[in-house]
């Protein structure tokens, strides 16, 4: 199979690119910039933007499936770039499969359906929420639309892994590590959490891949994609804190005021002549101290998705993964 990796040189679509490769087939990817590891796969990248659609056009010519992993992901950002690339970028994608046949993995985000209560065994009837906190889930809720609609023409399904971890992770670990000592608990209680170690996230695209057909009933489905085994947000984060050698946070803060402060800070910065981001969102409060756990039924049982590797195994590869990495600090 030929398949072309939107996003090829990110952290899941890199995994994606290694489980492809590894079974034998053809990897094309389309990012921005030539990444090394990727040459070593023998993958044909395609350096382009996402928001040019002659370009990813091109990409997908003469491949079998599309995995769409390219994405803008932050807290805070101009809307505009949010809708350029997971809006207007997807519809790209969308329009390359309709023309090529190729079918359609996209990559969404159970931050889609979070609309600020606690989200606890929901499955995927949970609707979108009137409004969103911040444009990444109100874009991404858009492009998920988009692959739904699609589905009824081409063979398209949506995967929501959440809050993907694991040995490279370029973001959200370096940023945890490097901001520990600013770093406090929200809320009274530890609210469980749902979350993905990298290799569960990529086994699920292929999956889906391997499903997916014009018959498939896949098509137009969307999947929520976790470890399937829940926990409190402080034990995650600690755990993740552990494995890098480092001790746990304990110190907390009642969520209202820190709500509050956030809403404060997204204000000043946007007051003219301003030019940098917020250091704390309310998006980002209300996904710290609220529950998102999901049922994995569908995934289970229309994927065959079960998580090969289990949280203390993926806390155990990233703890060696971080002993051989050079050191981070803040």
């Amino acid at each position: 199979m030929r398949v072309l990796v939107t996003g090829g040189s990110g952290f899941l679509g890199q995994a994606i690119c290694r489980a492809l490769a590894a079974r034998g087939d053809q990897v094309v990817t389309l990012h921005r910039r030539r990444t090394t590891a990727l040459d070593e796969l023998g993958a044909d990248q395609r350096l382009a933007d996402i928001r040019d659609r002659e370009a990813v056009h091109a990409a997908a010519d003469g491949c079998d499936a599309v995995v769409h992993c390219a994405a803008k992901a932050g807290m805070s950002g101009q809307y505009r770039e949010f809708e350029q690339i997971n809006v207007a970028g997807t519809r790209n994608v969308v329009s390359a499969c309709a023309r090529t046949g190729a079918g359609l993995v996209h990559t969404s985000s159970p931050s889609v359906v979070h609309g600020g209560r606690d989200l606890e065994g929901v499955d995927e009837s949970v609707p979108y929420p009137r409004r969103f906190l911040a444009s990444y889930p109100r874009t991404k809720a858009a492009a998920e639309r988009l692959v739904l609609g699609a589905g009824r023409s081409i063979p398209a399904v949506a995967l929501r892994p959440h809050l993907i971890w694991g040995p490279g992770d370029p973001h959200f670990l370096p940023r945890l590590i490097a901001g520990r000592r600013r770093l406090w608990l929200l809320g009274g209680a530890d609210k469980l959490v749902d979350t993905v170690y990298i290799d569960n996230a990529a086994d699920a695209h292929l999956l889906a891949l391997d499903r997916l057909c014009r018959s498939s009933p896949l098509t137009g489905r969307v999947y929520f994609v976790s470890q399937d085994e829940p926990c409190g947000m402080g034990t995650w984060l600690n755990a993740l804190l552990g494995a890098a050698g480092l001790p746990p946070v304990s110190r907390r803060l009642p969520v209202r005021p820190v709500a509050l402060a956030a809403g404060l800070l997204e204000l000043g910065c946007r007051l003219p002549g301003v030019r940098r981001e917020p250091p704390l969102t309310r998006f980002l409060v209300n996904q710290a101290s609220t529950a998102h756990w999901f049922d994995l039924s569908a995934a289970r049982r229309d994927l065959g998705y079960r998580p090969r590797v289990t949280t203390a195994e993926g806390m155990a590869r990233l703890a060696r993964h971080l002993s051989t990495a050079p050191p981070q600090d803040a």
